[in-house]
């Protein structure tokens, strides 16, 4: 287990270095072809801004992935089995569908359609869950003619979650990092505890996520240099949905340990629950106006924190810290399992004080225009007067 845990630490650092490395030259040129961002009333960035991102991003999948096959502690991975390629070509095609949405704005119907595309990939490379576990009812092993359904699911779901999410600089990159870095946490105990196999491809998924994002992230931070765009994010929502299939629907029971009999059904509402509780709200929210769930909105999480008088900046590091200690969640009881009967209870306050603290009519909401930080205007969401964030602005 150490010497294993060491090479996925070499295939992180592998992954967050050629991300970095590639992101300055991407950024050149995404600038020289106007792959660019382009500054208007409705966007919170004063500057052209090159895309990009998401480019170097899947080099650095490609490249990771590449370098873990050569690794014998975790080539058991890649014997037997087209998962890795399988998750290569899934992540190539949600890239491609990201890029051309970046390029061409694609209506929500062929966006969703290239989702369920990267879904049909996976599912047919075997990169699925097999069983769900019902709390107080046990396990259910999946039938063939539902698993595809679950996957085209779970693949369009987070991969509009993390894609909705993306609203400030460095705000997504960073909730990935932390969630996928505590997913790769969780599918490696539970190995070590033999409770998910060793060839299992989740933990490898999780850890290159992570260092993508890691070596992102510096270029993103506000002021960002770069962006991710659309086809960041929608890589980053396969990547991670991949991994939590494969870790979440396939853990072995394990009976006895309160904190196991709901991980498998929990596990990526806690790692993610900032992106889905966000894209649940906003699909709500929307369908209750009448209007299309990608229509712009100033609702999001990020939108209302800014209300309350938190700038950009430690929006997101407040969001990033909620992520972190949703994980906590995860993973404290995987190391003292005195912490069981607490989950159940803590969750449901961090629930019931994200709802009090974020519900529009429970706090007060700052309507005054705002000095912009380049002397422009900035209404009370600490937007350009007149913007509307959609899943795409990142500023």
């Amino acid at each position: 287990m150490p010497s294993t845990t060491a090479w996925y630490v070499v295939i992180l650092l592998v992954a967050a270095g050629v991300t970095a490395a590639a992101t300055l030259p991407a950024r050149s040129l995404a600038l020289k072809v106007g792959y660019v961002d382009m500054p208007d009333e409705r966007k919170m960035h004063s500057r052209v801004t090159a895309y990009g991102g998401g480019g170097a991003m899947f080099v650095g999948v490609c490249i990771a992935m590449i370098a873990a096959a050569l690794i014998p502690s975790i080539h058991a991975v890649f014997v037997g089995s087209n998962e890795a390629i399988g998750v290569l070509i899934a992540a190539a095609a949600i890239f491609v569908v990201g890029l051309v949405d970046d390029f061409r704005s694609m209506s929500a119907p062929a966006k969703i359609a290239g989702q369920v595309l990267a879904a049909s990939i996976l599912y047919f490379a075997g990169v699925t869950m097999w069983q769900l576990k019902i709390p107080f009812a046990g396990f259910y092993l999946l039938s063939p003619s539902v698993i595809p359904l679950i996957t085209a699911f779970w693949v369009v779901a987070l991969t509009n979650a993390i894609n909705l999410i993306d609203g400030l600089d460095g705000l997504a990159a960073g909730l990935v990092a932390i969630g996928a870095g505590s997913l790769a946490v969780y599918g490696l105990r539970l190995e070590y505890l033999g409770l998910l196999p060793g060839q299992n491809i989740g933990p490898l998924v999780a850890v290159i996520a992570c260092g993508v994002c890691l070596g992102f992230l510096p270029f993103n931070f506000n002021p960002a240099k770069i962006f991710m765009g659309d086809a960041g994010a929608l890589l980053l929502g396969l990547l991670m949905s991949a991994s939590t299939m494969v870790i979440g629907g396939r853990t072995a029971p394990a009976s006895g340990v309160t904190f196991f009999f709901f991980a498998p059904l929990f596990i990526p509402f806690f790692i993610l629950g900032v992106p889905l509780v966000d894209s649940i709200f906003a699909f709500i929210r929307r369908t209750a106006k009448g209007q299309g769930v990608h229509a712009p909105d100033k609702d999001h999480i990020h939108h209302r924190l800014i209300r309350l008088g938190h700038g950009p900046r430690r929006t997101v590091v407040i969001l990033w810290l909620w992520t972190a200690l949703l994980c906590g969640f995860v993973l404290f009881p995987l190391f003292d399992s005195r912490a069981n009967p607490l989950i159940p209870f803590a969750a449901l306050a961090l629930g019931i004080a994200l709802y009090t603290w974020f519900h529009p009519g429970l706090r007060p909401q700052q309507d005054d225009e705002l000095p912009g930080p380049d002397g422009g205007v900035f209404d009370g969401a600490g937007q350009p007067a007149g913007f509307g964030a959609g899943p795409k602005e990142e500023q």
